[in-house]
């Protein structure tokens, strides 16, 4: 019999489940699993330098600036003016091997001020030029 329409006992329970919702719950995870599991398959593959065996002691040679809230400039924690301090990048930059030139303004310093060291450090030919203390900046 495969189906029984209008049978004697119309309030007894189906003891039939319904698979409906189970179907869709499944079709809805297999589509997730679909969507996600790429991008986790795919590697870049990089060819990385060996780890060097003797690491070297020596620092790198840089130049500090340092530019404090009262518009005060220090070179290597030496209070200059403004000309000095471009003397001295124009005598870094002209090394055969130009030292890194870092600069460290305080989170009040003057913008024009921090503006005119780094036109002055363009103007020099400073080529490795970076800012350090920037987490002071973080909050």
């Amino acid at each position: 019999m495969a189906m029984s329409v209008g049978s004697k006992d119309e309030d007894a329970p189906m003891g039939e489940m319904n698979t409906t919702p189970l179907i869709d719950v499944m079709l809805v995870l297999l589509i997730m699993f679909i969507i996600t599991i790429p991008p986790q398959t795919h590697a870049v593959k990089l060819d990385l330098p060996p780890p060097n065996p003797n690491p070297s002691n020596i620092d790198p040679v840089f130049n500090q600036i340092d530019i404090d809230f009262l518009g005060n400039l220090y070179w290597n924690k030496t209070e200059v003016t403004l000309d000095v301090m471009k003397g001295y990048m124009k005598q870094a930059a002209a090394m055969p091997e130009q030292p890194e030139l870092r600069m460290r303004p305080e989170a009040e310093a003057r913008y024009e001020l921090v503006d005119q060291v780094m036109a002055g450090a363009q103007k020099a030919g400073i080529e490795k030029m970076g800012f350090v203390g920037n987490e002071a900046y973080a909050n």
